[in-house]
């Protein structure tokens, strides 16, 4: 009966009754309390007569609640539907909600009473000004500053207001707001600042408020990044800030206001004004943090206030240098004041602390970098070079004055505090990902479990930053290193942490010194390391060292590679962890093992000096005692890494030998085991055979992955007798589940049957896709698979199909491509219709199978697209359905992959003698899809996309290729002029009916702009940004991926940039097969 009451909005709303609902609704009561005062609160919300009673109840009422759920209500109509109320009722709630702020604030006790509710007002209050400022309400910031004049805690409020609005316009308006209201409000802001500035500045001269003083202050530090800059030079307003800067309460706020003004860039006009700020600021630093203190322990025991200081602290100084270091260079008092900034900011650098760490990090990552281009670009005068180089070569004549003595000036200038970073980079690096073996919370070393993203991130910043600055100084660098590891050595200095940070920081500057230098430096490196190894006791100790010889020798490929000895030694000593249990050892022995033989391969196959035979044909022979100790996925990755040998042997009968000695323990388990079975099948069930039989598989495919082609007569051996295996074990998983039901596919033999079948197709798929382009592979390989593998497939239960059958399939299909055509309508009928069964129940089950299905689909439209014109109309209509149902998918990858498909086939059709047929049946359909998910916000990540589909479509009608009309004559009695004229309408009506809150001319002023930009993708794509904000479905939440491209371009030119510089591209990273010399 209440709830009844409660919906009949035709007169007054009850609200103690409403006040009872909304209480119910946060209280403690039942489950079925809570449901039923939630649902009648919905259908309030929903209701679109509800927010006439805004004001009657937020005068009536004192909760809290009920007052933010009325609010909540008004703001769903300020946001979606403020434009299309009568223009007395915008008015009507702007009057009242601006009485209720300035009643509410205008004494002392009310504004702190009721801070939580004035909050929100604000809000609201900014939400309004957003639909009808500057236009609607023009006397707005005279009226505010006005009302602030009349009372301290007014004019506290008025400052909450302004601030908010600023942050609204200027940070937050990105995706929210058209391109155009954006640039009105800023002129609108900019044009009224000066109102504002001097109640800024009044408030700061007169008032002995605390609050009122913090607040104005806040509000400065929202206004400060854009407002006109004669405001903050040349008025008293840098002074202003400096005299607050040294008492305690307005400390912070005021370093962020300097930080703001420090951030600033537009040419040099003011310089002396920043110079002048800068010193007055570095005066008074000194007496509230003197140069001495320990900033690092001052932070640790500091209350919350001291370390947001050092943390702002550090924001001051690295906005200051970023923007204007070059300007503190000019004068001697300048750069003393310059030195003692680097010099803080390195102590700050110290604090441990990840957040204030990475503010530093990023500014020396972009002094270092600065300093080192300067260099960089000048290299290619020789005398130049040698100064750069530390060969204190004479000067040529005419290279004494300009640029070059200024450039070796500034050089030697930073060198100080350039070492001292050397330092902190070093002893504070970040562990690279190749290391495993970590220190746990509890001191002991262990195997890493999980990868830390920061940690990877920081690890690279760091990396970049130590490269650059031994570039500036190779001999500093080497220098600090070797006297920071003989500390290590004679006991001084040694710890776990200072072992590891140096190791990462030595491994991370690979390739960034001459050859010589690095031998030389490097041959110390090792040897201490090695000594250091032999030297120290105890298992955790030995752990940690050999943890970082692998680090430091997987970095140097190219020291390996001259240095066959070395190169020897050290792979024994991998093979020598290969036999310590501690945990994490062995993993890295292996990873490292193949991390160098990738480099290195070929000295491992021809016949070294000193030496009888190649070190491949010695190992093959020892390779059961050196496996001996190792888990499986270990021995695997063993294998990859011989493979990787054998593949660089030049000599097809020595390579073949290799392969089969190395392949000699699998293959004579398999042959015991096949040799059994063909006695009595029942051997292949027993648990520890199957076991057996996919270990061997997956040593099978680590080999292939590394030998390709070369694989051919390995797995030719094992082949037939595999696929016999495959099926057998394929019906047993089918009785399983046939008689078990659903739950069988869970129990732990069945996943051993499925881990057996997906290994096998992985073996497959992995030597196919590696093998090179030969045909007669394909020949010989894909005919035997057809029944065993497809038929096996496709009369399975769903259960117990494997998805890895569509991704070899797509695989072969991308391999032999146009080869495959015969073959796709048995692929076809195989996998089509029953996997769509699977995966068209909902979004959720068989993941796996929903994106290799699509996979496998473009396989075959890019390759074999005549095999899809064969299909009769009710097959393509499952392949169009099939894509369209992918592209709803709110799983990213598979809606960019049905995305790509559908360009696929547009494209493909397009040129077909069908085109006109295809289009017919499916144009309007698949513009009316698209358009559904570019407009909800579930698929923002598929933007670039959905545009590049709506463009083909527009282009296509425009082109005139078309040459019958897309619409039904029989139903549509007007005939068009043409298909361009019939889609422009169609779309204007489509857009119409789904957004009613849009105008007819906002809709058709869109749609036309379309139609002038088919042919011009930038425009074409701002014009849909701008149209996803007008709609209303795009506001409110982040839109960085509609903005997505445009980031990935940026990224490519920095790729581009990285390559040219020795060092900055890991040796690991770099694609090229490095010639061995």
């Amino acid at each position: 009966m209440a709830a009844e009451k409660l919906r009949d909005l035709s007169q007054p709303i009850d609200v103690s009754l409403l006040d009872a609902t909304v209480s119910a609704f946060y209280g403690t009561g039942s489950k079925e309390e809570r449901a039923a005062a939630d649902h009648i609160l919905r259908d309030l919300q929903n209701n679109p007569d509800m927010w006439l009673q805004v004001v009657h109840i937020l005068s009536s009422t004192q909760s809290l609640n009920t007052k933010f759920f009325a609010l909540q209500v008004l703001e769903g109509v300020i946001k979606y539907r403020w434009n299309a109320l009568p223009v007395e009722q915008r008015d009507g709630m702007k009057n009242y909600i601006s009485e209720v702020i300035v009643k509410l604030s205008s004494d002392e006790a009310s504004l702190r009473r009721e801070r939580l509710y004035i909050s929100k007002l604000n809000i609201i209050l900014v939400q309004i000004l957003k639909h009808e400022w500057p236009a609607r309400w023009r006397s707005f910031i005279p009226d505010l500053v006005a009302a602030a004049k009349t009372s301290e805690t007014i004019c506290e409020n008025c400052m909450a207001i302004l601030k908010l609005l600023s942050e609204e316009v200027f940070d937050f308006s990105r995706g929210e707001m058209t391109q155009q209201k954006i640039k009105e409000l800023k002129q609108s802001l900019n044009s009224e600042f000066q109102l504002i500035h001097e109640l800024c500045m009044y408030v700061l001269s007169v008032s002995q408020r605390t609050e009122l003083i913090r607040a104005t202050l806040a509000t400065l530090h929202a206004f400060l990044s854009w407002i006109p800059l004669g405001y903050i030079f040349e008025s008293t307003l840098l002074e202003t800030l400096l005299k607050f800067f040294p008492v305690p309460a307005y400390r912070n706020l005021t370093l962020q206001c300097l930080t703001e003004v420090a951030a600033l860039t537009f040419g040099d006009f003011y310089n002396d004004q920043y110079v002048k700020m800068y010193t007055i600021f570095m005066v008074q630093l000194q007496n509230v943090l003197p140069p001495n203190t320990s900033i690092p322990e001052a932070y640790a025991n500091g209350s919350n206030e001291e370390q947001a200081f050092i943390q702002n602290l550090a924001l001051f100084f690295t906005s200051f240098f970023k923007s204007h270091i070059r300007v503190l260079e000019s004068s001697q008092e300048s750069i003393n004041a310059l030195l003692l900034g680097l010099e803080y900011l390195i102590n700050i650098s110290y604090v441990d602390d990840t957040e204030v760490f990475k503010v530093c990090l990023d500014y020396w990552n972009s002094l270092v970098l600065e300093l080192f281009e300067q260099t960089h670009h000048n290299l290619d005068n020789p005398a130049m070079t040698a100064n750069m180089m530390g060969l204190q070569m004479p000067l040529l004549s005419g290279m004494a004055d300009g640029l070059g003595a200024q450039l070796v000036q500034r050089r030697q200038l930073y060198s100080g505090p350039m070492s001292k970073l050397r330092l902190l980079m070093i002893s504070r690096m970040a562990k690279p990902e190749e290391v495993l073996i970590v220190e746990d919370e509890n001191g002991n070393i262990v195997r890493e479990t999980m990868k830390d993203n920061d940690v990877l991130v920081q690890y690279k910043i760091m990396r970049e930053t130590l490269i650059y600055l031994s570039h500036l100084d190779h001999d500093d660098t080497e220098k600090q290193m070797l006297k920071k590891l003989s500390k290590q050595l004679n006991g001084e200095d040694w710890s776990w942490n200072n072992l590891n940070t140096l190791c990462w920081a030595i491994g991370s500057i690979s390739g960034s010194m001459v050859e010589e230098q690095e031998n030389r430096f490097l041959v110390m490196v090792i040897r201490d390391l090695l000594n250091l190894c032999e030297i120290t006791k105890g298992k955790d100790n030995k752990a940690v060292i050999a943890s970082n010889i692998m680090y430091v020798v997987g970095q140097y490929p190219r020291f390996l590679r001259a240095h066959w000895k070395f190169l020897k030694t050290v792979v024994n000593k991998l093979f020598e962890f290969m036999h310590e249990t501690h945990p994490g050892v062995q993993d890295m022995a292996c990873d490292t093992f193949l991390k160098i033989v990738q480099k290195c391969k070929r000295k491992f196959v021809v016949v070294q000096v000193g030496e009888n035979e190649p070190f491949v044909s010695e190992l093959l022979t020892t390779l059961p005692t050196t496996i001996a100790d190792l888990e499986p996925h270990q021995i695997h990755t063993f294998y990859e890494s011989v493979a990787q040998m054998i593949q660089a042997e030049p000599d097809p009968q020595k390579r073949d030998e290799y392969v089969q000695r190395l392949m000699e323990l699998p293959n004579q388990r398999w042959t015991e085991i096949i040799g059994q079975a063909r006695q009595s099948v029942d051997y292949l069930k027993d648990p520890d055979v199957i076991r057996g039989v996919l270990n061997i598989l997956q040593t099978n495919t680590s080999a292939a992955s590394s030998l390709g082609t070369y694989f051919l007569p390995q797995i030719s051996r094992i082949f037939l007798d595999m696929l016999n295996v495959y099926r057998m074990y394929s019906e047993l998983i089918s009785t399983s589940i046939a008689q078990g039901g659903p739950f069988a596919s869970r129990t732990s033999i069945v996943k051993l049957l499925r881990s057996v079948k997906r290994e096998t197709l992985k073996l497959i798929e992995t030597f196919l896709d590696k093998a090179e382009d030969q045909p007669h592979i394909g020949k010989q390989f894909v005919p035997p698979m057809m029944d065993p593998v497809l038929g096996d497939y496709a009369r399975n239960v769903p259960d117990a199909r494997e998805s890895e059958v569509l991704s070899l399939f797509a695989t072969i299909i991308n391999k032999y491509k146009g080869a495959m055509i015969e073959d796709v309508p048995r692929i076809f009928e195989a996998v089509f219709s029953c996997t769509l069964e699977m995966i068209t129940k909902n979004f959720e089950d068989y993941p796996e199978h929903r994106l290799k299905f699509f996979s496998l689909l473009r396989a075959i439209a890019t390759h074999c697209f005549p095999a899809l014109i064969r299909l009769s109309s009710e097959q393509l209509k499952l392949v169009m359905d099939s894509i369209i149902w992918a592209f709803r998918h709110t799983e990213r990858n598979i809606a960019e992959t049905g995305l790509n498909l559908l360009l696929e086939m547009l494209k493909n059709f397009q040129v077909s003698e069908f085109a006109n047929q295809f289009y017919r049946t499916y144009y309007l359909t698949i513009e009316q899809e698209i358009f559904a998910v570019l407009t909800d916000t579930f698929h923002k990540p598929g933007f670039k996309l959905h545009v590049l589909v709506l463009q083909h479509l527009f282009c296509l009608v425009e082109s005139g290729l078309m040459t019958e009309p897309l619409w039904d004559a029989s139903t549509v009695p007007y005939p068009y002029p043409n298909n361009a004229a019939f889609v422009r309408e169609y779309t204007i009506k489509l857009l119409s009916t789904s957004f009613p809150n849009m105008t007819s001319a906002e809709v058709t002023q869109f749609v036309s702009g379309l139609f002038e930009s088919t042919n011009d993708l930038p425009t074409f794509k701002n014009h849909m940004r701008d149209f996803l904000v007008q709609s209303k479905e795009f506001s409110a939440q982040d839109n960085k991926d509609l903005y997505a491209e445009e980031a990935a371009a940026q990224r490519e030119r920095e790729q581009q940039r990285m390559r040219s510089i020795p060092g900055l591209i890991a040796p690991n990273e770099i694609q090229d097969e490095m010639v061995d010399s």
